[in-house]
């Protein structure tokens, strides 16, 4: 290690912990590449600004407070820090959640007000639709289910949250909602934005540019007020947002008192992967990054393969023994587990790991999209939390953990009604024995159930609480709350209106349909232990051998577009329009992804482009120069 390197970036080092003082705070956006050692940064200053004015944060009971991504960061940051008691280290939903957690009476007038949004949206989509279409039995269901929680509101004395839970209790709140609230709190209300400047002087944000664009406006709006006694530190690359929700432009709505330090050494990439990256961004914003003088060279190569070929995982393995070769490392030949393949398309991964009929609809609704990908949107940790642990438990014999799964959630087992029934609780607990063994039996049938049927079951018997957005489904489609004009389903109907796929009803409609056990596979892609990761998951990570497969033919062109980035097809219509009118296009989102998954590389890249016409894909590739002609290998007919 050079301690030349270590202090390439010092000067930032410096003008991040010069903002960081409690008297004169000044507020700041890092720009930090990837690997650029953002987290050490971050750690360094904290540790600084806790020994030289730690004892003014005692006095006053203030503390630093750091907004991080994901659980994982989150511990990672604690840990380094020694859980210094004078830092708050959470997710950004348990942060907001900490700021509004006593605002009972504010919160039930919100959801109020939200609940009769909804339900005016659906049935203005109701009048509009076809009566006895399944699309208005759906409908149908989600309105009494809104209205019945709105009724509701006004029993509930205190909302809970769990951060990491799914909360689907009748007093619980959803991650969206309190994300949502925070951000209208803090707009409306002077006192919230007192209450948070003075419990936290600095406030830090980590991958500022995936914060949601609501919350992070508002925080600017927080900064403008208390600029004198209010810091706020934002760390990030604006190259590596990779969320929907998070704020575009950011570098463009942060004022010019903000102080802007750079990290440009790049610790963690080869000089070659490092060249790749820097030519990625040229055109975006001109940040280079600079190797190590110990960086090794590494290797890059790009490997363009027809999309019609048929077995694609032989030809990637034929790749990865090409890798040995190329590389002397021998380890690409090993196996699969020896390299870290990255998918630049969701849907790629679903098709290819199996769960797409499940994953599609859901990850077609944008307004759900980001929570999908992480694994915590409305619904889905009925299957993820609870049905599959269950499952998997009830498959291994293992009786303890089938039971504690059921102890801890189940309303068969609720302390009331195990009060209520006295010394007839045996028969409590035989019913839900029964209902776990019937679960085992449903799923472990020759023909592999409906994840509709699954939740059918578990309704029927009460083994777990339905989530509002699932209580459409967890009846058969002809029975409809009374009253409702969607009853009476029927193929005539259904001819007449279709499911509207972009609608969050529509979206489960269409994927309760898929196997069960598309949800676990689904399950283990977001949580990233399977055979293919997420650009999500792998943000911040790194692998010494990366293989980034690209295929516009797999994706279907949903949301990226390889062949418009690499410059085999021109930009269409709709792009130049965006581009125009400053929005963002699907080159951009491509480019951006293309980026966050090269940039994992530790010591060789390797990227295979599935391409419709390969001999004109090359010939593009070498004008892009993003890859030397020498680098770049034709391969199939």
């Amino acid at each position: 290690m050079s301690a030349a390197d270590d202090q390439f970036d010092a000067e930032a080092d410096k003008t991040i912990l010069a903002c960081l003082d409690l008297d004169k705070p000044r507020s700041f956006f890092l720009y930090a590449g990837a690997g650029s050692g953002k987290t050490r940064s971050l750690v360094d200053a904290i540790r600084t600004v806790c020994r030289e004015q730690g004892r003014h944060l005692s006095l006053t009971g203030q503390k630093i407070g750091v907004i991080t991504y994901t659980n994982a960061a989150c511990d990672e940051i604690k840990q380094r820090l020694e859980f210094d008691p004078r830092v708050e280290v959470s997710t950004i939903h348990a942060f907001a959640w900490s700021l509004i957690a006593r605002y009972d009476t504010d919160m039930r007038r919100w959801l109020a007000t939200r609940l009769l949004q909804d339900v005016a949206e659906l049935e203005e989509a109701q009048a509009k639709g076809r009566a006895g279409s399944k699309a208005a039995a759906d409908r149908a269901r989600s309105i009494e289910s809104k209205l019945r929680r709105h009724a509701g509101l006004d029993a509930i004395t205190r909302f809970v949250y769990s951060p990491t839970g799914d909360n689907r209790t009748r007093d619980a709140l959803s991650h969206a909602e309190v994300i949502a609230m925070t951000a209208d709190f803090l707009g409306a209300k002077p006192g919230l934005r007192r209450l948070l400047v003075t419990r936290f002087p600095i406030l830090l944000i980590d991958e500022s540019q995936d914060t949601s664009r609501r919350l992070m406006d508002v925080l600017l709006d927080v900064e403008t007020a208390y600029r004198d006694t209010f810091c706020l530190g934002l760390f990030g690359d604006l190259m590596q947002r990779i969320y929907a929700d998070g704020k575009d432009r950011l570098a463009e709505a942060i004022p010019a008192s903000w102080a802007r330090p750079r990290k440009r050494m790049n610790h963690r990439c080869p000089t070659r992967v490092i060249e790749l990256i820097n030519k990625l961004r040229h055109d975006i914003d001109g940040e280079k990054q600079v190797p190590r003088s110990d960086a090794r060279v590494g290797v890059v190569r790009l490997f363009v393969v027809p999309h019609a070929t048929a077995d694609k995982t032989a030809v990637e393995a034929m790749i990865a023994a090409k890798m040995a070769q190329f590389t002397g490392d021998q380890t690409w030949a090993a196996g699969s587990e020896a390299i870290k393949r990255l998918a630049l398309e969701h849907l790629m991964s679903a098709r290819r790991f199996g769960f797409e009929a499940f994953f599609e609809p859901l990850y077609s609704v944008e307004r759900i999209r980001t929570s999908f990908l992480q694994g915590t949107g409305a619904g889905i940790g009925l299957f993820t939390r609870e049905i599959l642990p269950l499952v998997a438990a009830l498959r291994a014999s293992d009786r303890f953990a089938a039971a504690a799964i059921v102890r801890r959630t189940s309303p068969l087992l609720e302390r009331k009604a195990l009060e209520d029934a006295g010394d007839k609780q045996s028969d409590i607990l035989n019913k839900a024995k029964a209902a776990c063994e019937g679960l085992l039996a449903l799923v472990s049938a020759d023909e592999q159930p409906s994840a509709r049927a699954v939740l059918g079951y578990v309704a029927e018997t009460r083994l777990f609480t339905i989530p509002d957005v699932l209580v459409p489904f967890a009846t058969a489609d002809e029975d409809v709350p009374e009253g409702h004009p969607g009853g009476e389903a029927n193929e005539e109907a259904d001819e007449e209106e279709e499911i509207d796929l972009n609608s969050e009803l529509g979206g489960w409609r269409q994927a309760l349909e898929a196997p069960f056990d598309q949800i676990e596979k689904y399950d283990r892609y977001v949580r990233g232990v399977s055979q293919f990761d997420t650009h999500q998951g792998v943000k911040g990570l790194e692998f010494p051998r990366v293989m980034v497969i690209a295929s516009d033919e797999e994706a279907r062109g949903f949301m990226f577009a390889y062949d418009k980035l690499f410059g085999v097809k021109d930009k269409s219509k709709t792009d130049l329009e965006n581009e125009a009118a400053g929005k963002e296009t699907s080159i951009d989102r491509t480019r951006r992804l293309f980026y966050v998954t090269c940039s994992r590389a530790e010591e060789s890249l390797a990227v295979v482009y599935y391409a419709a016409d390969p001999a004109l894909a090359r010939d593009a590739m070498i004008q892009t120069c993003w890859f030397e002609r020498d680098e770049i290998e034709l391969l199939g007919p």
